[in-house]
């Protein structure tokens, strides 16, 4: 996947198929319109995603924005997708003031060599937001390119939107947040040292130091499963500072995974870390025996049984 980053000079050399958003969270609205896309690459068009980056929200606020996604797990995301090109466009005081016309005649088809676009209903872009469908659809035969409009998906009658998975993972329901994602919700870096507590508990682990701006569920243990290059293995993770083992006074917040039936160096190494099931809060325990028998008892209650 080629990635167009920080440029807002830039030409593509064939004929697209291009999807306009944020993409934050990677939900299953957003899939059905990105394979939409992919889809027209056997018609001969390269796929090609636009995004800010900045997002709109973060630039206008003037605030960093939690995301369900990173930037580096939506580059994983989009690739394994089959996302051609990925540009991620700019956005200053300039970019944001462009009218949306001339978004349209210059970005799109003069820059992209735009052919089709698929869009949903609640696209916004240029000046004040006053880019939509029905300019794109006005523009269509004056720059030879098609506008698609994806429907909305919805799930138990109500729309899917990154707010609502938001609304989910800020409340630790992980399954709910699971099914309006498609897949579960996801944790991704490189592997890094920990201070090797739960390897003298008797329970190794492996840590990931998740970015500022990644949102993550309630402190707290959760079900999960680790895909990593030896495999897919279950596991149970402990999201949070760590109480009972942080010291000094500026605790950091960390995703610390036991994988079962896995005793290997992984330090370095990219993995993802998918968050089941919510099984308890995080807890300072009076003492290393107590939070082993803790441990011990997460592990019986969550591990899956053999051939599941």
């Amino acid at each position: 996947m080629q990635i167009i980053s920080g440029k807002t000079e830039f030409w593509l050399d064939r004929p697209s198929a291009v999807a306009i958003g944020k993409f934050d969270g990677m939900h299953r609205g957003h899939r059905a319109l990105l394979e939409h896309i992919v889809e027209a690459k056997d018609l001969g068009l390269q796929a090609v995603l636009f995004t800010f980056d900045p997002s709109p929200a973060a630039f206008f606020s003037g605030k960093m924005q939690k995301g369900l996604t990173t930037k580096e797990e939506k580059r994983r995301l989009f690739r394994q997708m089959g996302i051609d090109v990925l540009i991620e466009f700019p956005m200053n005081a300039s970019t944001a003031a462009t009218p949306p016309e001339t978004f349209i005649r210059e970005i799109l088809c003069s820059r992209m060599k735009t052919a089709l676009i698929a869009a949903g209903t609640d696209l916004s872009f240029g000046d004040k937001g006053r880019g939509n469908c029905a300019l794109l659809q006005q523009y269509a035969m004056q720059c030879g390119y098609r506008v698609e409009i994806i429907d909305k998906v919805f799930d138990a009658g109500k729309q899917i939107s990154s707010t609502r998975v938001r609304s989910c993972v800020e409340c630790g329901k992980m399954r709910e947040a699971g099914r309006l994602l498609g897949v579960p919700y996801a944790v991704m870096g490189t592997v890094v040292h920990g201070n090797r507590i739960g390897r003298t508990l008797g329970f190794p682990t492996v840590n990931l130091l998740p970015p500022p701006d990644k949102l993550l569920p309630p402190n707290g243990v959760y079900r999960s499963q680790v895909e990593c290059r030896k495999g897919v293995f279950g596991g149970l993770t402990n999201i949070g500072t760590k109480p009972t083992v942080q010291k000094g006074d500026h605790p950091v917040m960390g995703v610390e995974t036991y994988m079962y039936d896995f005793d290997e160096d992984i330090y370095d190494t990219f993995i993802t870390v998918r968050l089941l099931d919510f099984v308890r809060p995080e807890k300072k325990f009076d003492s290393l025996e107590a939070l082993k028998a803790q441990l011990q008892k997460d592990i019986a209650a969550c591990r899956p049984e053999k051939g599941r």
